[in-house]
């Protein structure tokens, strides 16, 4: 157990800017380690938006609450991931080799597609969110961060790291079942959750309808995405991962909003 804490320290730390405490003797093949605790990490950030949109929303219009609850998953991880999907939006659309690509993806300045690629991004996340019912929008925050890390875990145990350094290599190594299962768990417990309730307060008709709604946009942009990167760089980098979790996090929002219209 003193182990698997350490490797959910790690994965907090090395993920978001929460502060953990110093642990001794680390070494970076211990995030090899952490992939399982990926999605819980998701799970706290969700957390910490939904707190603090419930708190903004006593004091601000809805779409101030969604912009602050943005705001603080922004700040409290870096802008990690969404540096990540603009890098691969350069990468992939500026280069016309493997090489360049990943050449432009290393680069520090951003680029229009990156700058595209960004603005996008956030405005999906802050439309989709200030039209959601507020009954469901703390679910969809927590649901949306948890499932969008596992997305990228997935594509961790399905394709190859494809750099010899990178900020992504620490964490290369091919994920192993048992990691899988626990990142599984983290990962589908909020959503399957919401089903679960579903089938209890209404029907199991009502909670097949939910997942199959909700759950297809995030199998589908998931597969798109992960074919567009093997195609393009036969395998994944640490900004292609970032890039899954964004474009995940928002399909979830799409598909809520569709079972909401479909209700």
């Amino acid at each position: 157990m003193k182990l698997q804490w350490r490797y959910f320290l790690l994965a907090v730390g090395f993920f978001t800017r929460f502060p953990v405490p110093s642990l001794p003797d680390f070494k970076e093949s211990d995030l090899n380690q952490a992939a399982r605790y990926f999605p819980l990490v998701g799970l706290l950030v969700g957390l910490l938006a939904a707190v603090v949109w419930w708190l903004a929303s006593w004091l601000f219009n809805p779409a101030l609450a969604v912009l602050c609850s943005m705001a603080a998953t922004i700040l409290c991880t870096g802008a990690f991931h969404e540096d990540g999907l603009a890098d691969s939006a350069d990468g992939l659309g500026g280069g016309m080799s493997r090489e360049r690509q990943l050449e432009i993806m290393q680069d520090s300045r951003l680029g229009s597609y990156g700058a595209i690629a960004l603005v996008g991004i956030l405005l999906f996340k802050f439309e989709a969110l200030s039209v959601l019912a507020p009954a469901i929008l703390p679910f969809a925050l927590i649901a949306g961060h948890a499932l969008s890390r596992l997305a990228a875990v997935y594509m961790m145990a399905t394709a190859r790291y494809v750099r010899a350094t990178g900020k992504a290599k620490p964490l290369a190594t091919t994920p192993s079942r048992q990691d899988i299962v626990y990142a599984s768990v983290f990962g589908l417990i909020c959503w399957l959750g919401f089903a679960l309730m579903l089938a209890v307060n209404q029907s199991a008709l009502s909670a097949v309808h939910f997942l199959l709604i909700t759950g297809l946009p995030v199998l589908a942009v998931g597969y798109w995405w992960r074919q567009l990167v093997l195609r393009h760089l036969q395998g994944y980098t640490g900004d292609t991962l970032g890039a899954m979790q964004q474009l995940t996090e928002v399909a979830l929002y799409l598909g809520l909003l569709a079972w909401e219209r479909l209700l």
